[in-house]
């Protein structure tokens, strides 16, 4: 396969410095991203509510840690599901389901604590019930992000979420343990509960405009695959999930280890094990406000790579030291080295995917991410349990550092430039009134006149537009040279209907349209390379009139 890096591309418009908090003056982003921050703290209220009930009720460890494992399994589960529905209906009306099914999980939880009757099973499974909405909410709110901000402030938003989540960290566990302590567990479902009417206020009000569009949505099943098509085609969206597992395995140790370096290696308790949490929110907080000036001095894989090294700093000074002070100040550098990877690898999901695609990429780095978080924190943990955590940190950060370096060959920033936005610059084919959206499978072939000269630009060209035509639907692709006359090269793919096609013509992009171009330039004559359209055998087959555009 050809590198995409070695090919001109047409670029995205490089984006002027922004603001972290310029997002924020568009009212319906402000409006959501408020409702959003209130219904995170509610979570946390609620999770800490859980876990407080359930040692008292059980006094299991195990069962502490299977209401973590309730809300975070369905994540690993259901993301990719979600992140495909979320593509082909209407996203706003599916997240109004979905706070509505939270809402009703959370009101059922509150009522069954007020009177007494919760049991630790029925709080596992309301809790599992409450994951798998967050779960199937998760993808669609974090592409609903592109909707409401120009492409420019995209990167600001993407952190002020993640300031969000932050500043729900810092306060949510809190109010929770105030209000579990004042008036019991069953008042904390409740506050949990009643956070999900902003966001679904929000939601309601929010006038989202369509994208314009002729065909019906895809089937489920179809839409699936077309997604995991385009991840296994595109090596943007490839680069930047490998780089956020590269970086997630190994930071997990951290997260996963802090309650036990504040409780066996500090003798502290959960004030101090919040106090350390709220400087990580802190960090994140203050790394968020100067995150695009320091992305737009630096550039965002040195930017990565430089917060990268700065994380694993803060897990070696974990390991070996145990001054309260020194640790706060190692938090708040974590947080800021924290959100500076997190928010430029969510950034680049969004940038290096069109819109079509766009929920179905996020839920495929959301896999990367909780999979990485969890199994990673399992296996530092194994390590921390057997060798010290010490030794277990260290390990990690040395890792984390290594893993760094070799993901510098996944570039962001080369993702972050693609111009993906839909170029409409196929015209739709002209065929005889009988066919049939459903009919297939369809071929599709375009000739070529290639001069000696140009044949060593035209090869690496072709293919890579052959990924492109891949990953916007075609199950086959191939180019072939007559034998008989060196330089007449056909280029064919296969689609597995008439409907297929036509969205095809929908997802053509900026990039697409500049590769078509490029390749016309080493075209000879003075027509167009010549286009076919064939269909599979029908019991009357239409009469085809060749498209010379849509090449």
């Amino acid at each position: 396969m050809p590198s995409e890096a070695k090919v001109a591309v047409s670029p995205a418009p490089v984006a002027q410095e922004v603001g972290a908090l310029a997002p924020l003056r568009h009212a319906t982003f402000r409006t959501l991203w408020l409702a959003v921050l209130a219904s995170h703290i509610g979570t946390w209220v609620h999770d800490v509510a859980a876990a407080w009930f359930m040692s008292e009720r059980t006094g299991s460890p195990l069962m502490v840690a299977a209401v973590q494992s309730a809300t975070t399994l369905p994540v690993v589960v259901f993301a990719l599901a979600a992140g495909t529905l979320a593509d082909i209906v209407d996203r706003r009306r599916y997240l109004i389901t979905i706070q509505l099914w939270m809402l009703v999980m959370a009101t059922l939880l509150a009522w069954i604590s007020m009177v007494g009757e919760l049991t630790e099973w029925t709080l596992l499974g309301l809790t599992f019930a409450l994951g798998m909405g967050a779960a199937m909410a998760m993808p669609a709110q974090a592409a609903t992000t592109a909707e409401l901000v120009p492409r420019p402030l995209l990167a600001p938003a993407v952190a002020l979420s993640s300031i969000g989540m932050n500043i729900a960290r810092s306060v949510g566990p809190a109010l929770g343990g105030l209000i579990v302590a004042r008036f019991g567990a069953g008042w904390a479902f409740s506050v949990d509960a009643v956070s999900y009417l902003g966001v679904l206020l929000a939601l309601v009000s929010w006038r989202r405009v369509k994208e314009a569009s002729t065909l019906p949505s895809e089937p489920f099943g179809t839409a699936l695959r077309g997604g995991l098509r385009y991840a296994s085609r595109s090596g943007d969206l490839r680069s930047v999930l490998l780089k956020s597992a590269c970086f997630y395995a190994f930071a997990s140790a951290l997260p996963a280890q802090l309650a036990i370096v504040v409780r066996k290696e500090l003798g502290a308790g959960a004030g101090t094990y919040g106090l350390l949490l709220t400087c990580i929110g802190a960090g994140a907080v203050a790394g968020a406000v100067v995150l695009p000036r320091l992305r737009a001095r630096w550039g965002v894989d040195r930017l990565v790579l430089g917060a990268t090294l700065l994380y694993a700093l803060t897990m070696v000074t974990v390991a070996f030291v145990r001054s309260l002070p020194v640790l706060g100040v190692a938090m708040v550098a974590n947080g800021l080295a924290w959100i500076s990877v997190l928010s430029s690898l969510q950034t680049a999901t969004h940038l290096s995917v069109p819109t079509w695609v766009r929920a179905r990429a996020l839920s495929l780095y959301i896999v990367v991410f909780s999979a990485g978080m969890a199994g990673g924190g399992l296996v530092w943990g194994s390590v921390s349990q057997r060798f010290g955590v010490p030794v277990s940190l260290t390990v990690a950060a040395g890792a984390a550092v290594l893993a760094g370096f070799f993901s510098l060959r996944f570039r962001l920033g080369q993702a972050m430039a693609r111009n993906t936005a839909p170029s409409a610059h196929w015209p739709t084919p002209q065929v005889s009134d009988d066919l049939g959206k459903d009919q297939g499978p369809v071929l599709v072939t375009v000739e070529y006149r290639i001069a000696p000269t140009g044949r060593a630009a035209f090869l690496p060209l072709v293919h890579q537009l052959g990924d492109t035509r891949q990953r916007d639907g075609a199950v086959q692709w191939g180019v072939m040279e007559d034998t008989t006359e060196p330089g007449r090269f056909l280029e064919y793919f296969v689609l597995g209907s008439w409907m297929e096609h036509l969205r095809q013509h929908e997802r053509v992009t900026h990039e697409e349209k500049a590769l078509q171009e490029q390749l016309r330039a080493l075209h000879q004559g003075a027509q167009p390379p010549v286009v076919h359209h064939y269909v599979g055998a029908a019991p009357t087959p239409p009469r085809f009139i060749p498209s010379e555009n849509d090449a």
